[in-house]
Parts: C-alpha cells; sequence; structure tokens
C-alpha cells in the first residue's frame, strides 16, 4: 500500500525531470523587468523578473556573471536567455539565467526620473532651502507603520542614545496606492505638535514596495513641511524622490534615529569637558588676578600711603617757591618801567609838549591851504569838466561837447560849437 505513494522530494524530483526534458524550456529567451535584486556574499544574484501581469523567481550564479557589460539594477527590462528548472528543495520553479543583455529601463524608473528632472528644475532639490537639523530635540515625530522593525529601530535607537526625548509616532501605510495621501495626511497632522524633528520612512523593500515615498504630493509635502524632515526610505542603496526634497537623507530608518539625536554619553562627556575647561579658566584667573593684588600691594605706595601727600606737598612748596619769585620779578619790572615813564619830559612839562604840537598843526594847516583847489577859485580861476573828468587842455575838448565850468561862486554849463 505504502508503494502507491510518493514523497515529497520525488514529486518535485519527478517535475523537475519533466521540465528537463522540455525542449523550450532548457534553452528559453525571456524578457522582463528586474525586481528585488540581490547579490550575496557567495557572488550568485537572485531576482525576479516580471512584467505587467505576472512575475518569476530568477537566479544567475557567479560564474555566469563574468559576461555581464553592465550592472544589473531594479527597473532595469532586460533579456535572458537560459532555462527553467524546478528547485526541489522548495518545490518551486525558477529561471536559471546563463546571460543577460539589457532592454531598456523599466516603467517606475522612467517615471523615476521625470519626476526627479522635474522637481529638481523647480528648485526642490536646492541646498539653500534645507532647514537644519536640531542638535538638542525634546520631541520627535515620527510618520511610519505602526508595526514593523523600522518603528522599533527608531525608537530603540532614540532611546538608547538620547533617553530624554520623546517619540510621537504617525502611524501610515507605507506601500499600496493608498500610502501616498496617508502620509501626506499624516506630515500635515504632525506640524500641530510641537515637534522638533519629524523622520519619514519605512524599511526596504521592491521598488514597487517604496514607492509612495516617490509620489509627487509626497514630495511636496514635505518640501513645504515646516518641521525639519529627516528621509529613512529603506535601505543604504535604496534613492526615492523623498530623499532629495527631505531636510536629511538618512541610509536606513536606523541612520536617522542616529542623525535625529545626539549620543547621551557624547553629550555627557562634552559637557565634562566644558565644566573642566570652565573650571580651569576660573582658576587660572583667580591665580593672575592674586597675582595682580600682590604685586600691587608690594608698590611702595601701599607700603608707605604718606608718601604719597609728602611728594604732591614738595611739589607744592617748589610751585609756590616759583610763584613768589616770578610774582617779585613781574613787579619789578612794572616799577622800573613806571619810573622811566615818569621821567619822561612829557609828563614833567606837558605844556611845552603841548605848545610845540600846536605849532607844529597850525605848520602844517597853512600847507593844506596852499593845495587847497577852492583858494585858487576865489583868485579868479576856474574849472573845467567833461562828465566830471577834469579838462586841462584844449585838445582834450571838441564840437558839441558839454562842458560844466565851476567858479568860486557856482557852476554852468555851456556847450562848445
Amino acid at each position: 500500500m505504502d508503494d502507491e505513494y510518493l514523497t515529497v522530494s520525488q514529486v518535485n524530483a519527478y517535475i523537475n525531470k519533466m521540465l528537463k526534458s522540455d525542449v523550450n524550456l532548457r534553452n528559453i529567451y525571456i524578457r522582463g523587468e528586474i525586481s528585488n535584486y540581490k547579490t550575496y556574499p557567495s557572488g550568485h544574484s537572485y531576482f525576479t523578473l516580471k512584467d505587467e501581469k505576472s512575475q518569476i523567481p530568477a537566479v544567475m550564479f557567479k560564474g555566469r556573471k563574468h559576461g555581464l557589460k553592465f550592472k544589473p539594477e531594479n527597473g532595469m527590462k532586460v533579456i535572458i536567455k537560459g532555462k527553467i528548472e524546478v528547485y526541489e528543495r522548495d518545490g518551486k520553479y525558477q529561471l536559471y539565467a546563463n546571460s543577460m543583455t539589457e532592454d531598456g529601463i523599466g516603467d517606475l524608473h522612467i517615471a523615476f526620473e521625470q519626476l526627479k528632472k522635474k522637481l529638481a528644475g523647480e528648485g526642490l532639490f536646492d541646498s539653500a532651502h534645507k532647514k537644519e537639523i536640531p542638535k538638542y530635540p525634546q520631541k520627535i515625530g515620527v510618520v511610519t507603520a505602526r508595526t514593523g522593525a523600522a518603528i522599533r529601530d527608531i525608537i530603540t535607537t532614540i532611546k538608547r542614545r538620547y533617553p530624554y526625548c520623546e517619540v510621537l509616532v504617525f502611524s501610515t501605510l507605507v506601500q499600496g496606492d493608498m500610502a501616498a495621501p496617508q502620509i501626506v495626511r499624516q506630515i500635515r497632522h504632525a506640524q500641530q505638535y510641537d515637534i522638533d524633528t519629524l523622520i519619514v520612512g519605512r524599511g526596504g523593500g521592491s521598488i514597487e514596495d517604496l514607492w509612495p515615498f516617490n509620489e509627487e504630493i509626497v514630495a511636496r509635502e514635505i518640501y513645504a513641511c515646516e518641521i525639519p524632515v529627516i528621509s529613512a526610505v529603506g535601505h543604504e542603496i535604496d534613492y526615492t524622490i523623498s530623499d532629495f526634497v527631505a531636510d536629511k537623507r538618512a541610509p536606513t530608518p536606523t541612520g536617522a534615529a542616529v542623525i535625529a539625536v545626539p549620543d547621551i554619553n557624547e553629550v555627557k562627556y562634552k559637557v565634562s569637558q566644558l565644566n573642566q575647561r570652565i573650571n580651569k579658566s576660573i582658576n587660572d584667573r583667580l591665580i593672575q588676578n592674586k597675582e595682580k593684588i600682590d604685586n600691587i600691594s608690594q608698590k611702595q605706595i601701599f607700603k608707605n600711603p604718606e608718601s604719597i601727600y609728602e611728594i604732591k606737598e614738595m611739589h607744592l612748596d617748589n610751585l609756590i617757591g616759583k610763584l613768589n619769585v616770578t610774582s617779585k620779578n613781574i613787579i619789578s619790572e612794572n616799577r622800573n618801567k613806571l619810573i622811566k615813564i615818569e621821567s619822561r619830559s612829557v609828563l614833567r612839562n606837558p605844556e611845552e609838549v603841548t605848545k610845540a604840537k600846536r605849532e607844529q598843526f597850525l605848520r602844517n594847516v597853512d600847507k593844506l591851504k596852499i593845495l587847497d583847489p577852492l583858494l585858487t577859485l576865489k583868485r579868479g580861476y576856474s574849472i573845467v569838466k567833461i562828465d566830471d573828468k577834469v579838462i586841462s587842455s584844449a585838445k582834450d575838448v571838441k564840437s558839441g561837447d558839454e562842458l560844466n565850468i565851476e567858479f568860486d561862486d557856482g557852476t554852468i554849463n555851456t556847450k562848445v560849437i
């Protein structure tokens, strides 16, 4: 009876044998888009080949990759030559790739590059718009799925590094058609709280899984967010549009937590170092001031303060002595000047001086009278003028000139014929 039953291994082996015997499947050419491409330490690469309606798991062993002229990446459209066989251990058929040629870029990657170029042209990626991430936050918001490794890693890392910081989780879908609108709503909702930094992201996955973070509405909401945003989507090799518009990109959700908060041990060490520097600075200043006080206290003025007044008194006595001498000299000089003045004849016989001055004055008056033109007129002479200009020669007069003739007792006007 037991001979009628087959084991699972026998069934898988039988199916595999059937596939291997199919000529069409032993040497097959298949076109599709690469997704979930991973290379393991062994050098073998595992990925999914898909089109719009279906997908098939595939593997390309290390030895088959030497002839590749490009590096396979998620989203690439390729043409693969290989065979279809069953992987008996798991009971699933898969494509074993013998060669691979590039056949263009997948639709999602085309959409990614188009949106990236558009937003870059609008300046949404410019560093001038990036906000600084606070060094010592009190409250951090996280927009991601409430369950999963991403949120656990973020919370654990923050609590370990900086336990003084509060974490608020704004739960949302992170994949699927409804994820992008929810992410946008939660980013807006988070801004109603007093949050220092906002982390937006999720764990790793295929390009399809990460696609909500490549949506334009999510990118523009991150750009418009008033809170500094750290993008933490996927693994280190994954890049999304959200990474470019965010104020800071983290390679992983754990990396975002490291960026968002300082290490408390480093903070304590810095505080300790600052405290030591402050204490040293204070002690150095105290020592310097004590030395200054000691130096000042050793000065003669503090040992014998009366010396200040003694020196000043000496200066005062010296000045008083100079003042007395100077005053006496001035008085003596002025007395001599007064004696000289008193000895002058004008003071001894002022009438004789006045008489001589009067006689000199009268002589000068007589001289002026001789030169006075009015006296000349009185003797019968006259002065002829043309326009107030004195005419001294007949040559200066011509027919038609009007003359002003001035006599002692008046003036007449006449015209030359």
